[in-house]
Parts: structure tokens; C-alpha cells; sequence
């Protein structure tokens, strides 16, 4: 059996700067954060702040694949070993939609600031925020192909199923009234009652009753 990595002090505090400052400029745009937001919010000194990351752009680029491979380990890896293809998408969706009410913004922020980074930068990350577009796409056929995905087309789909994911960083609340769990599992119906066809969601659902029945 392989033994999990365990994470270190760095590893931590690294995780705590990368959400607090992605939170920050989630709520305030990049150019409008400063170094110093950041390091405030942290109760750290900028000289302090500065001994983690090598600058703004930097940190920004940092964050965005501290968000991927998040969704790496968490989400894609995961879901490969799921066979059943309705299974897989419910799991995508929900550790999709978990992880961004975790993150505070980490993932959220590929979307709306990717420009801030050099061409090169941007390169790298577009080139692996489109793969986990295509591996979701690629559920999606397999569903139609299936008879089980209504009559969308899987890009637009695609598309629309990962907005209403990262859309969760805007509205969702730690102290609000649904918890993680309950948020996910909101996004989880409405995406698969929006996307799968009925006789396909009413067989899901006489399924887990059964399993429900026989534990």
C-alpha cells in the first residue's frame, strides 16, 4: 500500500497563504490587492509574507496550480476509477463544488484572473484547466452516448456545469444557512436534474434505494 505524504509546517502555512490571499482577491480583484492586504489578513509582516512567495504574479501563479492540483488529487485521479459513468459524474460535481467552498476562492480565481499572468504562465495553466475540461466533457458523451444525458450539447454543458460550480465562491457562505455538504449536494440536483435525462435520474434513484434498503 502506498503511504499518503504527509504535509509539513511549510506545506500548511503555504495552504493558509494561498486561500487567505485568494479569498482577498476574489472579493477585490487582483490589481486592487496588495502585498500588504495579504500579509495583514495573515497578521504577518510583508518582509515576513515575502520569505513564502516571490512576488504577486508569482503568487498568483502559485495559487492557481495549488487549485489544480487540489482538483488533481481530489477530483480527477479519483474518478478514473469510477466505472459506472452517472456514478462519476455525481462524484466530480460534488468533490468539485466542496472543494471550492474549501478553497475560498483558489479555483474561482482561474477564471477571472488568469490575465494577470505572463504569457507563459497563462499557457501552463490554461493548457490544465482545459484538460479537466475534456475529461468532464468526456463524461458527458459517454452519458449520451449511453442514452442517459438529455439533448444538450456536451461543450455548452461543460461549460455551464463548471460556471455554476465556481460561482459557489461568490454566494456561499461558511455561516450561512447550508453547510458544505448541503451546498454540494444542492449544485449536485440541479446540475443532474438539469442535464440527465428523466427515466436515467429515476433509475439512479431506484437504485440507491435499494442499496439504502439492503444495509
Amino acid at each position: 500500500m502506498k503511504a499518503q505524504k504527509k504535509s509539513t509546517p511549510t506545506d500548511e502555512r503555504l495552504a493558509e497563504i494561498y486561500r487567505t490571499a485568494a479569498q482577498i482577491i476574489l472579493r477585490k480583484g487582483y490589481d486592487a490587492t496588495s502585498v500588504n492586504d495579504i500579509a495583514n489578513a495573515l497578521g504577518m509582516t510583508k518582509a515576513g509574507l515575502y520569505h513564502y512567495i516571490n512576488g504577486k504574479k508569482e503568487l498568483l501563479f502559485d495559487i492557481m496550480n495549488f487549485g489544480l492540483d487540489e482538483l488533481d488529487e481530489e477530483v480527477v485521479t479519483p474518478a478514473k476509477s469510477i466505472s459506472d459513468t452517472s456514478d462519476r459524474l455525481r462524484f466530480i460535481i460534488a468533490n468539485n463544488a466542496r472543494l471550492v467552498t474549501r478553497g475560498q476562492g483558489a479555483i474561482t480565481i482561474l477564471v477571472d484572473e488568469i490575465t494577470a499572468l505572463t504569457p507563459a504562465q497563462n499557457r501552463k495553466i490554461t493548457r490544465r484547466k482545459r484538460a479537466y475540461f475534456v475529461s468532464l466533457r468526456n463524461t458527458l458523451n459517454q452519458l449520451k452516448a449511453e442514452g442517459k444525458l438529455q439533448d444538450v450539447d456536451t461543450t455548452a454543458a461543460t461549460f455551464s456545469l463548471l460556471g455554476m460550480i465556481n460561482w459557489l465562491s461568490r454566494w456561499y457562505r461558511q455561516d450561512g444557512a447550508l453547510s458544505e455538504e448541503q451546498a454540494a449536494e444542492q449544485i449536485v440536483k440541479i446540475a443532474l436534474n438539469g442535464l440527465m435525462r428523466p427515466e436515467a435520474s429515476a433509475a439512479r434513484r431506484g437504485l440507491q434505494v435499494v442499496k439504502n434498503s439492503s444495509q
